[in-house]
């Protein structure tokens, strides 16, 4: 299967460990030794609109992609646990007034 980047750009890509949307894939890191797609890069989310930043950029190594299929690309990803932890408790204006 031959994918350009502009069709991976308009693919959801979904964690298969726990079932959550990651969003789609912005760029991907590409290794110029070996001309080889090392992985996938997932923006980080806008905090309260873009006013405090954004999180950290997703970075999906190629190994973790199970399926890239017409609309989505599933993974099989760790999330960090600072991340995992964010969409376990779901976000939300008021986890960003808490936030330590």
């Amino acid at each position: 299967m031959f994918c350009r980047l502009g069709d991976l750009r308009s693919k959801y890509v979904i964690n298969v460990r726990n079932g959550c949307k990651l969003g789609y894939v912005d760029d991907v890191e590409i290794d110029t030794v070996s001309a080889g797609v090392n992985s996938i890069v997932i923006r980080g989310k806008l905090r309260f609109f873009g006013i405090l930043g954004r999180e950290e950029d997703i970075i999906i190594p190629w190994e973790d992609i199970e399926v890239i299929g017409e609309d989505t690309i599933l993974v099989n990803h760790v999330l960090p646990p600072s991340r995992e932890e964010h969409k376990k408790s779901g976000g939300g204006f008021f986890h960003i007034l808490t936030e330590d």
